[in-house]
C-alpha cells in the first residue's frame, strides 16, 4: 500500500522559511516522479513543484520560482520543499503527491497534507 506522509508545516512569519518533508513507503520510490501539490483556503488544488525520478530534473510553478526548491533523497525514501521568502498567498495545505511515472505531473497517490499558514 502507497502511503505518503507530509510534516514540516507549521506558521511562519513573512520572509520567512520551511521546509516540508514527505516520508514515501508501499512502493519503489526511485522509481517515480513526484510533485507538491497546494490548496489555499477556499480555491483548488495548484501544483507547486515537480521533480522526475532521479532527481535530475525538475520545474517550478512560476508563483515559486526563486523561492522555493524541491528536491528527493531515494536512499531514504524522502520528498523535500525548502521555502525561502514565505508570503502570505503561500498559505495553504501542502500535498506531496506520487506520479505514476518515471517524470511527469499525472498523479495516482496523495498525502493527507500538512499546513502551511504565512502571517505576521
Amino acid at each position: 500500500e502507497v502511503q505518503l506522509v507530509e510534516s514540516g508545516g507549521g506558521l511562519v512569519q513573512p520572509g520567512g522559511s520551511l521546509r516540508l518533508s514527505c516520508a514515501a513507503s508501499g512502493f519503489t520510490f526511485s522509481g517515480y516522479a513526484m510533485s507538491w501539490v497546494r490548496q489555499a483556503p477556499g480555491k483548488g488544488l495548484e501544483w507547486v513543484s515537480g521533480i522526475n525520478s532521479g532527481g535530475g530534473t525538475t520545474d517550478y510553478a512560476d508563483s515559486v520560482k526563486g523561492r522555493f526548491t524541491i528536491s528527493r533523497d531515494n536512499a531514504k525514501n524522502t520528498l523535500y520543499l525548502q521555502m525561502n521568502s514565505l508570503k502570505p498567498e503561500d498559505t495553504a495545505v501542502y500535498y506531496c503527491a506520487k506520479s505514476p511515472w518515471e517524470s511527469g505531473i499525472d498523479f495516482d497517490s496523495w498525502g493527507q497534507g500538512t499546513q502551511v499558514t504565512v502571517s505576521s
